[in-house]
């Protein structure tokens, strides 16, 4: 009997869920315009958590379930913004949290205009934003748990792209050494701008 009586409460919660989805869906889409939401303008009340994480491979879950439309993705990308650590998505009316296992993009392609100073990198990201890598946009570049490096691409505000680890290798190979702040660095150039990866030496030495 208590097996049964739990089967309309999980159907509640179940239709609760999907309603608050669906909700949230409609009010970041009538929020669209031509170009990105404006995110940073809107400052809803705070409406808790939602059953939703972007895991480390750039997959969107709700309910523990792989969101399977990209569109949807996209969508909720635009509406995502970070404050204080934490991660929410955000419409004029309501901000709910969502959980990232590391960052919330991936940068999954690159494209090289030019070479040497005047060389300029754009990414695409996993939702199919192009990103120009410079000023604006600058690469870092974290020690991964294996001793190597993990190469990030800031996108826009408070958000960032795990670089793959292929084109992590080609940015290797368009790396160089400069002298930065007295110290013999290796990096790579984009837009103007260099961005150090590790010590020159460590790099000579295979490190």
């Amino acid at each position: 009997m208590a097996k049964q009586g739990q089967m309309p409460d999980l159907q509640k919660a179940s239709e609760s869920a999907a309603n608050r989805l669906d909700g949230l869906t409609h009010a970041a889409r009538s929020a669209g315009t031509k170009g990105l939401p404006p995110v940073h303008l809107w400052n809803p009340p705070f409406c808790g958590d939602l059953d939703m994480r972007i895991a480390g491979d750039g997959t969107w879950f709700y309910l523990g379930t792989p969101i399977g439309r990209p569109a949807l993705v996209r969508l909720f990308s635009t509406v995502l913004k970070r404050e204080d650590g934490k991660y929410f998505l955000v419409t004029p009316v309501e901000k709910v949290g969502i959980r990232v296992d590391d960052v919330p993009f991936l940068a999954v392609e690159m494209q090289q205009d030019g070479d040497g100073a005047s060389r300029t990198l754009s990414f695409r990201t996993n939702v199919d934003d192009w990103v120009t890598c410079d000023v604006a946009h600058r690469l870092r570049f974290e020690m991964a748990v294996d001793g190597g490096l993990t190469p990030y691409l800031h996108v826009r505000a408070d958000l960032w792209a795990k670089v793959t680890r292929a084109i992590y290798y080609d940015l290797v190979e368009l790396g160089e050494e400069r002298v930065v702040d007295g110290q013999e660095v290796f990096g790579v150039a984009s837009g103007g701008e260099f961005f150090a990866m590790a010590d020159a030496g460590q790099v000579r030495g295979g490190v």
